[in-house]
């Protein structure tokens, strides 16, 4: 499965705590970040992450065509409710075309850690023929 990861700045070091930890899963799959955010995953954790622009300077962009080609399976997106950011208006699109593709998206460590769970007991497998179909 194809999985896209991004973190506001304030919510990187929870995202690299996430992988580690779940390390063992996601080695099992393709991971997407935004550049910083890819970067620091791999460091972290010596996982192979396939990385696009910085968020604010493309990267969240970059991920977002991708989802509207349905090709990502779940989106992790760690962000700061409490911080607004420039790119803020992008944000709102990756939710929206998360609902449009039907793509799983958790916004906070508990939902996070639910889709990476069920990812590995292979609920998640639904998504491979929703993809197929689309």
């Amino acid at each position: 499965m194809n999985i896209g990861l991004i973190a506001h700045d304030a919510k990187k070091t929870l995202l690299q705590n996430l992988c580690i930890a779940y390390r063992s899963v996601l080695a099992k799959h393709t991971l997407y970040a935004t550049g910083t955010s890819g970067r620091l995953v791999e460091e972290a954790t010596g996982l192979n992450v396939r990385k696009y622009l910085a968020g604010h300077v493309g990267g969240v962009q970059q991920m977002g065509s991708q989802i509207e080609q349905n090709d990502l399976d779940l989106v992790i997106f760690l962000r700061d409710p409490e911080q607004p950011k420039q790119h803020e208006p992008d944000v709102h699109r990756i939710i929206r075309l998360c609902d449009v593709h039907s793509i799983p998206l958790a916004t906070n460590l508990a939902t996070a850690e639910m889709l990476i769970k069920s990812l590995d007991r292979g609920e998640m497998d639904w998504r491979e023929i929703y993809r197929r179909n689309d």
